[in-house]
Formats: structure tokens, C-alpha cells, sequence
């Protein structure tokens, strides 16, 4: 395989603790890794996780190469619902990635992927990556650079944005939902990254080219559980690319296709097939 293939995720794998006790893989790297395999390219994961996690045994077969850095605790979210809506807590966090955490030979990887969950991915990783392959794409989705906890865990919003460090990325994307505290960063970010995209559930969303704004559709289904989808949405934006000359226009298209499909089932088990990539690719 040519280089242009790899992609490479960065960020903490997760266990997701359900009320009964039961731990879930979970986080950007676990859902995004399949979708990048659907396409076929090989997936490199740089992590972070508890010694002996066994977790990592389900996220093994998702990589062709896989660092995970050992630490005593593994990144884990516990989500409690309530009439009043959703309350998220952090149990655990795992090891910050740092620059010096990246295999050499991984430095010249194309297709990247700065996944951060719990504000784990060092700022200074995009700049690195772009000194070290200028070509390469770099794309941040921006969730754990927005969260914050307290001291007996609890997730909340917080407000972050540096011009200096999304210059060095080409691709941001975030949801709605993750700067509904602060509505005023999707302008923000607008102007200072080469693309954005607001993703908004069932009515599509919206995307930036040099501050240009556009909209794009998402296919109505009935869904089942929306666990993933911006992650799906995501990697297939970028997994995409270099089979579409770089069209952002179309490959937002596949990306809308793949991102609804990923809705209609559960868990890892949202990300399409090949078969699936391939009929979207040739639907644009």
C-alpha cells in the first residue's frame, strides 16, 4: 500500500460504565478505527490505557498498528439520565499524549486524526505533524478540548480556542451540542480554520470553506441510538478524501450518508461495511 493510505487516530480509548457495572470500549479511536478499515486503509492508534486494561482486546483487531502508553487508570465516562436530561461524569483519565509519544516513522502519516477526549492530545501535535509532512491532512474533532470536570468528576463545558494552534489544522469539526454554552465559537473558528463542520443530528449541518459558509443534508432515518454518529461522520469525511481528488463538497456528502447509517444500529457496530463505503462513494 502507498503511504497516502494510513491513517493515523490519536486519543484515549474509553470504557463506558453502565449503571449495572458493565464496561464498554468506547471513544473517537474505537468508533473511528472500523470506518477507516471499511475503507480500506490501514489505521494506526496511539493511546493511552490502564496496564492489563482488558479492553484492548477489543480494540487490537481495529488497528494494523497500535502504541497504547500505560497508565494506571483508564480514560471512563459514566453517563446518568435523568427527566432533566443527561449528566456526564469522568471515573478515570489516562496519560496525556505528547509529541515525544509519536513513533518517528509515524510523524509523515497523511491521513490524521487528533481525537481528544479528555483534553489528553498535546496542542503542539498539529504543528509537529505539519513540519514533518506538509501535505499531510490533520483533522481535529474538538469535543475533549471543551471539557472540564470537577473534583467528584462532573463533565462541564469549557471554553477553549487558540488561533495559533487550529492554523496548523485543516479540518474542525465539532457538534452543535458541544459549544451550546458558547455559540459565539462557531464564528470564531469559521474564519481561523481551512475547513469547519457544525454537525446538527438529523438537519445535517453546516460547513466552512475559508469562512465561506455552506450547508449540507443528512438522510432521515429512524434511529436507534446516536452513540458514535459525529465519530462515523467524521473519520469517513477524512477516510474519503483521497478518494475523492479532495472534494470536501462531495466527500461531506458520504460523510452525511455514513453518519445517518451509523445511527440505525449500536455501538461499534454502527460503522458501515465496505459495502456501504462503496455505495456511497459512487452515489457522489
Amino acid at each position: 500500500m502507498t503511504p497516502k493510505n494510513e491513517y493515523l487516530l490519536v486519543g484515549h480509548m474509553t470504557a463506558d460504565l453502565l449503571p449495572d457495572g458493565t464496561r464498554l470500549l468506547g471513544g473517537t479511536v474505537s468508533y473511528a478505527a472500523p470506518v477507516v478499515q471499511a475503507f480500506g486503509w490501514p489505521v494506526r492508534i496511539l493511546t493511552s490505557a490502564a496496564v492489563g486494561e482488558p479492553l484492548l482486546a477489543q480494540l487490537q483487531p481495529l488497528a494494523s498498528d497500535l502504541v497504547v502508553l500505560s497508565t494506571r487508570e483508564t480514560s471512563t465516562f459514566e453517563n446518568i439520565y435523568s427527566p432533566a436530561g443527561r449528566t456526564q461524569y469522568i471515573r478515570g483519565v489516562a496519560s496525556h499524549i505528547r509529541i515525544d509519544d509519536v513513533p518517528p516513522d509515524w510523524m509523515m502519516t497523511p491521513l490524521v486524526h487528533l481525537a481528544p477526549l479528555t483534553g489528553e492530545v498535546d496542542y503542539d501535535l498539529a504543528w509537529a505533524f505539519k513540519q514533518a509532512n506538509p501535505e499531510s491532512i490533520i483533522m481535529l474533532t474538538l469535543q475533549g478540548w471543551l471539557r472540564q470536570w470537577d473534583a467528584d468528576g462532573r463533565v462541564r463545558f469549557k471554553r477553549w480556542f487558540d488561533a495559533d494552534v487550529v492554523k496548523n489544522i485543516d479540518i474542525v469539526v465539532f457538534s452543535e451540542e458541544d459549544i451550546a454554552e458558547a455559540p459565539d465559537l462557531e464564528p470564531l473558528f469559521a474564519q481561523a480554520a481551512r475547513y469547519l463542520f457544525v454537525t446538527r443530528a438529523e438537519r445535517g449541518g453546516t460547513y466552512y470553506i475559508g469562512g465561506q459558509r455552506h450547508e449540507y443534508d443528512t438522510p432521515q432515518v429512524e434511529v436507534t441510538s446516536p452513540t458514535g454518529a459525529g465519530d462515523v461522520f467524521a473519520a469517513t469525511l477524512l477516510a474519503s478524501l483521497p478518494l475523492l481528488n479532495n472534494d470536501v463538497h462531495r466527500a461531506v456528502k458520504v460523510a452525511a450518508a455514513l453518519g445517518a447509517v451509523s445511527t440505525t444500529r449500536i455501538g461499534l457496530a454502527s460503522s458501515p461495511t465496505p459495502q456501504e463505503v462503496q455505495k456511497a462513494l459512487a452515489q457522489v
